[in-house]
């Protein structure tokens, strides 16, 4: 796992890419390299994984081609051993440098991984980019005539001339948590969407989607899919431990880091607990890593922490982020770095064998009496968030049921100068809305295209990467998603039970400690509400600063997670200058 950054066009520099590694030298302390020659300057920070000499120093070069690249390749030994070399170094790097040599755009088809990598051909003077099919590592840049620029980070990019922002991605964060690509939270900085190739030659840009998986059923009968995923959960999970340095669990108390550990031979395990009798999992964790026999450490957050984790955030992701757990993984991670540099977390189990309750709480029909309530019901009344959820069907009504903040509640809360008006608030999820789709394999569909690769991936790359830790989710291995796109919903979700996970709990069930599958879930987030209301001041000067004026005048009704939201905005826009 590394920083990658770059400049293109007249006004590219060794001396300005520098300044961009030195603000990505978190991502990679290692060691920091820059390549130039006229018009080009590429850089690179490097966290040393696989093969830890000199030889893995990057940027690489083989022939006409540079490359810089964050990530890991799972299979390049394999790759390898078909392409004619020679080699001077035991990379993946070097291998996908080779591969692309021989390959070209079509190598990322090739690769098991995560990855965002960039390859400069001085020949032909063309700059080819690959992000990850599902959105692991990222990938920044702005594209004006002919400049073009990118790094792994906002903040590489903004340097010292910050960008106007753009009100419409500050209007996307009210409704998911996060800024989704393509766009980030400034005017001309966009991100590469997952799964998704870029070329740039003489100030032409062209982007095209290279993977989107199959939603197609194959599975239908138990016990060929559970042996089928047994066989693959013991390929992929090995496959990411690939390192020639120490690697760790993330393990919570859930059925997903469980899963991992019992595939591993007695890892090192880390878990964080919570000061708040109910939230932690601590005990559940430990109960695991015991039944596991793994080496276990723990950690504890504490209610003191939520000031930290406020100041914290802007300088994580350089741009409004909602989601709490960010900041307890920002904490494991931190402890997990003294002793290993690499970690696997249970992320994506959820999406991909449906553990959210959405899942089995079916979005129902609209109602017409619904939604004329809704017209006369003050928008911030539970009342009204009640029959806002009633009122729609389809993608409005998951939308209500699931957003932070619904279009109605908006410009009742928010103040107007954050709010550009004529504004489509679902358009990310009516990009990748399938009413083709069952149900359940609609909704699968919409969070591995949207929550999963801007939310979840997001919050885990940022966070323990400011520890310059690598963490991998095997459980998003491409591999894995493919396979469980094409399981029957009725393998995965007992509606009656209203229980998720059918399928890995059937498998998992038996090689668990007891009762280890009837735990409430709570994975890693934060204690948020009894945190606020501790510290009811906090929630003070952002209302000033964020809310209408009017509502401010009367009580607003308790949300955690839109208090959340209001305070991390806050926070950032305080932190560059703009509350």
């Amino acid at each position: 796992m590394c920083g990658i950054a770059g400049l293109l066009g007249p006004k590219a520099s060794a001396e300005a890419v520098g300044r961009m590694n030195a603000l990505l030298h978190h991502r990679g302390p290692d060691s920091q390299g820059v390549w130039s020659e006229e018009g080009v300057a590429l850089g690179h920070t490097r966290l040393a994984i696989i093969d830890l000499s000199p030889a893995g120093h990057q940027p690489m070069e083989y022939g006409d081609y540079v490359i810089t690249f964050n990530g890991e390749i799972y299979n390049f030994k394999a790759l390898r051993e078909s392409l004619p070399g020679p080699f001077r170094s035991a990379t993946d790097t070097e291998v996908l440098l080779h591969l692309y040599a021989r390959d070209g755009a079509a190598c990322v088809e090739r690769l098991q991984g995560m990855f965002a990598f960039v390859i400069w051909d001085r020949r032909r003077r063309t700059l080819f980019a690959a992000r990850d099919r599902l959105g692991m590592k990222p990938f920044y840049y702005s594209a004006n005539g002919e400049h073009f620029a990118f790094a792994s980070e906002l903040k590489a990019l903004i340097g010292e001339s910050r960008p106007a922002l753009d009100l419409t991605a500050l209007r996307d964060y009210f409704t998911y948590g996060y800024v989704p690509a393509p766009k980030s939270a400034y005017q001309g900085i966009g991100k590469l969407p997952a799964g998704h190739r870029l070329t740039w030659t003489a100030g032409r840009l062209s982007i095209e989607r290279y993977w989107q998986p199959c939603p197609a059923i194959e599975f239908t009968e138990e016990g060929e899919a559970e042996e089928a995923l047994d066989a693959l959960l013991r390929e992929v999970i090995a496959d990411h431990t690939l390192s020639d340095v120490p690697v760790g669990v993330f393990l919570s108390g859930g059925l997903d880091s469980a899963t991992i550990s019992y595939y591993l031979d007695h890892p090192k395990t880390f878990t964080l607990g919570f000061d708040v009798a109910g939230r932690s999992e601590a005990d559940a964790a430990r109960d695991t890593a015991l039944h596991f026999g793994t080496d276990h450490r723990e950690a504890t957050a504490v209610g003191a922490d939520v000031e930290a984790a406020l100041n914290v955030m802007p300088r994580l992701f350089d741009e409004p982020f909602a989601d709490s757990a960010a900041w307890s993984n920002y904490l494991i991670s931190q402890a997990a770095r003294r002793e290993v540099t690499v970690a696997l977390s249970g992320e994506g189990g959820d999406e991909l064998f449906c553990g959210y309750p959405r899942y089995w709480q079916t979005v129902g029909e609209g109602h017409w009496w619904a939604r004329a309530l809704t017209q006369v019901l003050p928008p911030l009344s539970p009342f009204a968030q009640s029959m806002e959820r009633r009122a729609h069907d389809g993608l409005p009504g998951f939308a209500a049921r699931f957003s932070s903040l619904t279009g109605p509640q908006l410009p009742a809360l928010v103040h107007p100068r954050l709010l550009p008006e004529g504004y489509d608030d679902l358009w990310f999820y009516r990009l990748h809305w399938r009413p083709d789709l069952d149900p359940i394999q609609r909704m699968r569909w919409l969070d591995l295209h949207t929550n999963l690769a801007e939310g979840l991936l997001t919050k885990v790359d940022r966070s323990s990467m400011a520890h310059s830790l690598e963490v991998r989710p095997p459980l998003l291995d491409h591999r894995l998603v493919e396979f469980a796109l094409k399981l029957h919903p009725d393998l995965l979700v007992d509606k009656k039970a209203r229980q998720g996970k059918g399928l890995l709990r059937r498998l998992m069930g038996p090689r668990l400690p007891d009762g280890h599958l009837h735990r409430p879930k709570s994975g890693f987030g934060l204690p948020v509400r009894r945190w606020i209301a501790q510290n009811p001041a906090l929630l003070g000067k952002a209302s000033e600063r964020l809310i209408r004026a009017e509502v401010l005048r009367r009580a607003l009704p308790a949300d955690f997670r839109r208090n959340w939201s209001m305070l991390t905005l806050d926070r950032w826009l305080v932190s560059i200058g703009e509350a």
